[in-house]
């Protein structure tokens, strides 16, 4: 029989109640459901905790390109000292939102994982995010401190956030986190713990905010999904244990950062919860990606599908007889792409989709279940169906909104957009979709404005307010065009000011410091207005091309 979530809360572990207080009120939560028994977890739960434990201290758990490998052992040792730091001299209580930003590295997510044992919510963002980002989410999580690596620190020192306290990892400053660390010892000289000392785990309910996960959606304005403490391993228990299925012997690697929730899944808890280990790479473009997997005999890999089919060409020049798993997410996975790398490996693409607002990925399929050209069926402890704008479902074989729930829904921090996301107790993620009626559920296209280039999403809104920004512009809309290798690419209509010179170069300098690299438009226009309805609303349509893909299998 199926359990859903209780109504009342667990009591909470948390001094600051902040992210509690600001959930969406119950009657707007999703209905959450615990089909399996796996999913149904103690009252009190550090997600933590329980990553940390069972493996042996000599395995190895994180990996570099360096050869700076880490064991469970030195993770769990590491992760005890950074707790105890954060606790005592940092002033950490918890419950506190600690921002984590830096490249893909054990520290980044050594601090993750202390920041969650210390009972506090960790915000990890991309170290690509510019300052007026920054500020944007340390505003709405209300962020009094933030783990940042030393070479990332430039931005989130310029966003100027009132009150926040930065401590910077990886430099050679004697206060530096990793210094302090290494030594044991907390500022001011204070002896710290014996080495081995474990660190007790906060006493957190399951219902615990663990991290806000922050995505842009359609109106440029973040939104931050709130996730418990179960959540992060009700995705390991459902995708990873039942399509994934890793082993411990597996390595993971990929190209997302763990600043995506895909990224923190792929290389964090998804081989954490199996007793695995992770390559982590901070370059992990298509040309860094096949020599790591020949170099240290990656067996699971994570990408978008603009990766593999960069990666088809460079195949030959490099062994990758050591993959057995290939995950794609992010956009949309060609059928012709699925094909051509198995046809050149042998190996069969799971494809997925996921949110930022259910943390992972929640309809897929593996091995001989694949079906080309679908995304597949919903995850053992997933239940998904296509309706219409009214929440009626739409007959087999018509194209409607996908609606989704299971054992982690959408909560938006404090935020009005929740009631667009949750309709009648299902997520409603934004896909147009078709059920086949062999139950295999089949991509159609985005139903709202969000551009998704190269597995980044990117909402036009948010780059128009960027070119609002500049001096010179007067309006703005910003729309996805086809792009073969990338999916779509941004597009920018400008209207300028009478007598502005019309340089797309000087404006497209002016966007990459106001917007992260892939956000930024790869095309410039300008027109002399934009198309408007009578009563003035943007007509975004009119701004795309004419459609000219063939019909016929376009997964």
């Amino acid at each position: 029989m199926a359990q859903t979530h209780r109504a009342e809360p667990h009591r909470s572990g948390h001094v600051d109640t902040f992210a509690r207080e600001h959930l969406p009120p119950p009657d707007q939560w999703p209905e959450l459901r615990f089909d399996l028994p796996e999913l149904r977890y103690p009252a009190r739960l550090n997600c933590a905790a329980e990553l940390l434990a069972g493996p042996p201290d000599d395995r190895p758990v994180f990996r570099t390109a360096s050869g700076d490998d880490w064991t469970y052992g030195r993770l769990r040792d590491r992760v005890d000292r950074l707790a105890r730091l954060l606790t005592g001299d940092l002033g950490v209580v918890p419950g506190n939102r600690v921002l984590l930003r830096g490249p893909t590295t054990p520290w980044l997510a050594a601090c993750w994982l202390a920041v969650l044992k210390a009972g506090a919510v960790a915000v990890t963002v991309l170290a690509q995010q510019r300052p007026h980002e920054l500020r944007a989410v340390c505003e709405i999580a209300r962020v009094r401190h933030a783990l940042c690596d030393v070479r990332s620190v430039d931005d989130l020192a310029k966003a100027e956030v009132p009150g926040l306290r930065i401590t910077t990892y990886g430099g050679d400053a004697p206060d530096d986190l990793l210094t302090r660390a290494e030594a044991g010892t907390e500022a001011g000289g204070e002896a710290g713990a014996a080495p081995g000392t474990p660190y007790p785990a906060a006493d957190t309910a399951a219902d615990d905010v663990a991290l806000i996960a922050f995505t842009s959606g359609t109106t440029g304005r973040p939104k931050g999904c709130v996730h418990f403490h179960r959540d992060v391993l009700a995705i390991a228990d459902t995708f990873s244990a039942h399509v994934l299925r890793p082993r411990p012997d597996d390595v993971f690697a990929g190209s997302p950062p763990l600043g995506f929730t895909f990224g923190l899944g792929g290389l964090v808890i998804f081989p954490m919860r199996a007793g695995a280990s992770a390559l982590l790479l901070e370059q992990a473009g298509p040309r860094q990606l096949l020599p790591a997997v020949a170099e240290h005999r990656v067996s699971v890999l994570f990408t978008a599908p603009t990766a593999y089919r960069a990666m088809l060409d460079e195949l030959d020049a490099h062994d990758v007889t050591s993959l057995r798993r290939c995950v794609s997410a992010g956009e949309n996975l060609p059928a012709a792409t699925w094909r051509a790398w198995y046809e050149r490996t042998g190996l069969r693409i799971i494809n997925g989709i996921g949110a930022t607002e259910l943390l992972h990925i929640f309809v897929s399929a593996a091995d001989g279940d694949i079906r080309p050209g679908t995304t597949g069926v919903p995850v053992p402890g997933w239940h998904a169906r296509v309706q219409d704008e009214s929440g009626a479902p739409v007959p087999d074989g018509e194209p409607g909104l996908l609606a989704v729930r299971g054992p982690v829904g959408c909560r938006y921090l404090a935020d009005p957009r929740q009631r667009e996301y949750v309709r009648d107790g299902w997520n409603i993620t934004g896909d147009t979709y078709v059920r086949e009626p062999d139950g295999y559920f089949r991509y159609v296209a985005r139903a709202d404005d969000m551009i998704i280039s190269a597995g980044y999403n990117i909402a036009g809104p948010e780059v128009e307010d960027a070119l609002l920004r500049h001096p010179d512009v007067v309006e703005a809309a910003v729309v996805g065009r086809p792009d073969a290798h990338r999916g779509q690419v941004v597009v920018a209509h400008a209207v300028l000011r009478e007598g502005a010179e019309r340089d797309a170069d000087a404006l497209r300098a002016f966007l990459r410091a106001e917007l992260a690299p892939y956000k930024c438009p790869r095309e410039i226009h300008f027109p002399d207005a934009l198309p408007r309805t009578a009563t003035g609303k943007l007509q975004r349509y009119r701004l795309l091309p004419p459609p000219d893909r063939p019909r016929g299998d376009q997964a």
